[in-house]
């Protein structure tokens, strides 16, 4: 069973990942994968500097020159898209096959960690999905103290995002991460468990 994972800024999606990992399931990280399929000599990696030109590249490590790359976009939707356009197909394409990978191993889950999973209408990729969910506030809270932001930076990247009571609405389960730590591993267990039981049912 393929499971999609997502959730919002700040609803803590990757602890959950985290503690999906420690019941043995294998997760493959949307994120992660994005930075791998830029790398040199990687196919994006050429096609992005054929669009956006040979300015991007890091001379000294012949890397993207990520902060350049993020101006360019930032500022030009049409170049976002072109980007998107590149790197999407190519992050999709390859957690595909690491989860293939891991049932040719044995594996009878596998997490796509996915944060734009409704956004980017990626449904076709798993069989199920679920939201890790806290409140608005308690998104604020936590982005203040994870990443020392202003109340106005943390407030305007939350609200960059769809709201995550209308995630909830598209998901088939949902994770509660709104009582703390312990409750959220109880959480995560039941959530296994019974995924487990359905597989064996």
């Amino acid at each position: 069973m393929k499971i999609g994972l997502t959730g919002g800024i700040g609803t803590g999606k990757s602890t959950v990942a985290k503690l999906f990992r420690a019941q043995g399931w294998v997760v493959v990280d949307a994120d992660q994968i994005a930075k791998q399929v830029v790398e040199p000599h990687e196919p994006a990696f050429e096609a992005i500097v054929t669009v956006f030109g040979d300015d991007i590249v890091d001379e000294e490590t012949g890397a993207l020159d990520r902060e350049k790359l993020g101006r360019i976009v930032f500022q030009d939707q049409e170049k976002r898209q072109q980007l998107n356009d590149i790197v999407h197909p190519a992050v999709r394409e390859r957690m595909t096959a690491e989860a293939e990978e891991a049932f040719d191993y044995g594996a009878e889950v596998v997490v796509l960690d996915i944060p734009l999973l409704i956004e980017s209408d990626l449904f076709h990729l798993v069989d199920c999905t679920v939201l890790v969910y806290a409140t608005k506030e308690q998104q604020l809270e936590r982005i203040i103290e994870r990443n020392g932001l202003s109340e106005e930076e943390a407030a305007k990247r939350i609200n960059a995002q769809m709201p995550i009571d209308e995630k909830r609405a598209k998901v088939d389960d949902i994770i509660d991460n709104r009582r703390g730590f312990e409750a959220l591993k109880t959480e995560v267990e039941a959530y296994v468990n019974r995924i487990h039981q359905e597989l064996h049912y």
